[in-house]
C-alpha cells in the first residue's frame, strides 16, 4: 500500500523521536543480560566449581561495563572500582573458595527437597516479578539503560532464590556474592558518580562475607564431614 509524502514524513519524524538504540546501549544491555543469565546459570549448575567459576564470569562482566562506563562518561573513579571488583571478585573470591573446595574434598553441589527444574522455574518467576516491576517505574539514567536496572533487580531475586533452595554452604555464598553484583550494576545505573569510599566500603563488606562463610565451611565440613546444610534446617529452637 503506497505511502504518501505527509505519512512519510510523519514516520520519519517519529523514528527520529524515538531514536535508534545506541552502540553504547545495546552494549550495557547485553553484558547486563548476561549477569542474569549466568545467575541462572549457578541455578542448574549440579557441581560447585562450577558455581564458583560462573560467579568469576558475572563478576568480570560486571567490571566490563564499570570500565566501559567509565570510558564513556568520563567518571575516574570508576575505573578504581573496576580495578579493585576485578583482584577481590574475579580473581582473590573464586580462589579461596575453590582452595576451600580441594581441602573439603567436595564437589557435588546438595539440592534441596525441589529439583533443578522447580528451582529454575522459581527462578524464572521472580526474574520476571522484577523486570516488570522495576520497568513499570518511570526511572531516567544519564548513564546507562534504564532496562539495566530492571535486570540487576532481576539478579538480585535469582540469587535470592539460590541461597534459598540450595542446601549446601558454598551454594549459599555463590548466591550471595552473585546478590551482591546485581547490586553493584543498580549502582552503576542509580547511582554511578557515588563516591568512591563508599564503592570500596561495599567491597570490603564482600570481603568479610567471604572470611565468615569460609569459616562457616571449615567449621561445619569439620563436625558434619559435610557441606550440606539439610541437618541444620531441620533444627528447631
Amino acid at each position: 500500500m503506497p505511502v504518501s509524502e505527509g505519512g512519510a514524513g510523519l514516520l520519519a519524524a517519529g523514528a527520529a523521536r524515538a531514536g535508534a538504540p545506541s552502540l553504547y546501549g545495546g552494549f550495557a544491555d547485553v553484558v547486563a543480560v548476561l549477569v542474569l543469565l549466568s545467575a541462572f546459570a549457578m541455578l542448574r549448575a549440579p557441581l560447585i566449581r562450577s558455581q564458583v567459576r560462573l560467579y568469576a564470569f558475572q563478576s568480570l562482566a560486571v567490571v566490563v561495563l564499570s570500565a566501559v562506563v567509565a570510558a564513556t562518561h568520563h567518571i575516574g573513579e570508576l575505573y578504581a572500582l573496576a580495578g579493585l571488583s576485578f583482584v577481590l571478585k574475579v580473581v582473590v573470591v573464586p580462589v579461596i573458595v575453590l582452595r576451600m573446595l580441594e581441602r573439603a574434598e567436595v564437589d557435588i553441589a546438595s539440592s534441596s527437597a525441589h529439583s533443578s527444574a522447580t528451582t529454575t522455574l522459581v527462578g524464572l518467576a521472580v526474574s520476571a516479578i522484577g523486570l516488570f516491576t522495576v520497568g513499570a517505574v518511570h526511572f531516567r539514567s544519564t548513564v546507562l539503560p534504564v532496562a539495566g536496572l530492571s535486570v540487576a533487580v532481576a539478579v538480585v531475586l535469582v540469587s535470592f532464590v539460590l541461597v534459598v533452595m540450595r542446601s549446601d554452604v558454598v551454594s549459599q555464598a555463590v548466591g550471595f556474592f552473585s546478590l551482591e553484583n546485581g547490586v553493584s550494576v543498580a549502582s552503576l545505573v542509580v547511582a554511578s558518580r557515588l563516591p568512591i569510599i563508599f564503592e570500596i566500603a561495599f567491597l570490603f563488606d564482600l570481603l568479610v562475607a567471604v572470611v565468615v562463610f569460609g569459616l562457616v565451611m571449615r567449621v561445619h565440613h569439620g563436625r558434619a564431614g559435610t557441606l550440606s546444610t539439610e541437618d541444620l534446617d531441620r533444627l528447631r529452637g
